[in-house]
């Protein structure tokens, strides 16, 4: 990015503005940054956690394989999921509250007499892949928000504030040379009237 500027006071103190602008914010968004890996990297460790939780229950349950082939499908569905938004590290993140489940009715008479847990069984399993799901993407919402953080940090810390800073000291040089090319031209000025007057 070339930053566009002229050989005056006025570019100079809006370029000085500019660069103040950027030293301030850096370094919040530094700890932005920082705040998002750790966020990520918690998001993910979670979501790998529930992952691996949803597979020791699912091996835990194994031996009961043959009897989910007399379970009846469609009896237990996921009715709604209660979110809740919350901010971190001023990113709007979903957050999962609690998972309703709507249960057909059954006949306790008619079906077999595991069938009660058989439904624990399921809506805790669900419950967990949900969850999982939920903190996969937190994690990916949160990386998005730490990317683009990152980008501008890189693009403050290695493009403007040292564009800034170069474009200020060309103005500054500009100025002085301007300013001594003055007073020299002043100096001659001053000396050839001097000895004109010498002469005269």
């Amino acid at each position: 990015m070339a930053i566009k500027y002229q050989f005056n006071k006025t570019s100079l103190n809006e370029l000085n503005k500019q660069l103040k602008v950027r030293q301030r914010a850096l370094p919040t968004l530094k700890n932005k940054e920082s705040a998002l890996r750790a966020e990520v990297k918690r998001a993910k460790d979670k979501a790998k956690e529930l992952e691996e939780i949803l597979e020791n229950k699912m091996r835990e349950y194994d031996y009961m394989v043959s009897l989910w082939g007399e379970f009846e499908h469609g009896l237990i569905s996921v009715e709604d999921v209660k979110l809740k938004v919350v901010k971190i590290a001023g990113v709007r993140i979903p957050v999962l509250e609690d998972v309703i489940f709507n249960v057909n009715d059954y006949s306790l008479f008619a079906r077999p007499f595991w069938y009660p847990a058989g439904i624990q069984i399921l809506k805790e399993l669900a419950s967990i892949g949900i969850e999982s799901v939920f903190f996969s993407k937190k994690m990916h919402l949160l990386d998005h928000a730490r990317k683009k953080t990152t980008q501008k940090v890189n693009l403050y810390e290695k493009v403007q504030i040292p564009g800034y800073e170069t474009a200020i000291m060309k103005i500054k040089r500009f100025m002085e040379d301007e300013e001594n090319l003055a007073k020299s031209s002043m100096k001659i000025v001053k000396t050839r009237q001097q000895n004109m007057e010498v002469e005269a």
